[in-house]
């Protein structure tokens, strides 16, 4: 029972230390601070891939798919003795 009582405990007071010094923390004056904000804009853009090509101004159907091919059976090789 000690152990639930007392050692238990010690982690959330700690916890509630680290949150209770950060929440009271004062900003260091000598960090620089961007002036976008701290969005920090990337200098190139990556490049946009091509879209795909539009069916029409009125929606046309999809095209129709490409015809079946049947396989062919390979036909097995007499084996010469």
């Amino acid at each position: 029972m000690f152990y639930l009582f007392l050692v238990l405990k010690i982690p959330i007071a700690l916890a509630a230390w680290i949150v209770w010094w950060a929440v009271r923390a004062e900003p260091d004056p000598s960090e620089d601070v961007p002036e976008d904000g701290g969005i920090g804009k990337r200098p190139h853009a990556p490049p946009k891939l091509p879209r795909a090509p539009r069916r029409g101004p009125h929606g046309d159907p999809l095209p129709a798919p490409p015809a079946r091919v049947r396989r062919t059976r390979a036909k097995g090789r007499q084996l010469t003795p």
